[in-house]
């Protein structure tokens, strides 16, 4: 799979490479409708996270489910194919680290409709090569964010070994190995929508579809 080149950069990695992953292969069952194609500020959330990721990475990728790569949103961007089934947004990231097995990988979810690019260049900024992830102190139970994080090579082999004994947990493998946290400077960045009423709460109705 080649890489494709970003198209603008504010910071580069420069603790060895480092690619994004938006994960865009969820079914959506507890919304009722596509996250991914769901606007905000006039935008499909797939749009937005994959600008502000490929603002900070040195290529971008979004994670999608084999039935799901030739959606007319979806198809627009480089794609990765899960090739685990039923094992949630871990087959994401296992999908990507077996294309790229020695590379950084910065993960976000599709579902953060406030996510931006500067908090994305912050957390790359904060990046600690000697910690197996960099992530996000959620601000709702003050563990690591799973879904807006850069999980090194080693933090990939840790949830690779894991998945292999039927655990597919992204957070449980974040804690399983060692993680620097960080404490985003807009918690409501990371807000994250799964429901109609989550997403009332985090958007604003007039200017949204």
């Amino acid at each position: 799979m080649r890489p494709t080149p970003r198209s603008r950069c504010i910071i580069l990695a420069a603790d060895g490479p480092l690619y994004g992953l938006v994960l865009a292969g969820g079914a959506s069952l507890r919304m009722g409708a596509d996250k991914a194609a769901l606007t905000y500020l006039g935008r499909p959330q797939l749009a937005r996270a994959y600008d502000a990721l490929i603002s900070v990475v040195d290529h971008a990728f979004i994670s999608v489910r084999r039935e799901q790569a030739d959606d007319p949103l979806r198809a627009a961007y480089p794609q990765i194919i899960d090739t685990l089934a039923d094992a949630g947004p871990a087959a994401g990231l296992l999908a990507a680290h077996r294309a790229f097995a020695d590379v950084a990988l910065l993960v976000v979810a599709c579902d953060m409709p406030r996510l931006d690019a500067a908090t994305l260049a912050a957390l790359v900024a904060a990046r600690d090569h000697q910690s197996s992830v960099t992530a996000y102190q959620s601000p709702h139970d003050g563990r690591p964010e799973p879904f807006c994080a850069i999980w090194e090579p080693a933090a990939l082999r840790r949830l690779q070994d894991l998945a292999a004994e039927g655990h597919f947990g992204p957070r449980r493998a974040m804690l399983a190995t060692d993680t620097r946290l960080i404490v985003p400077a807009d918690p409501g960045r990371l807000d994250n929508i799964n429901t109609p009423s989550e997403r009332a709460r985090v958007c604003d109705g007039s200017h949204e579809s």
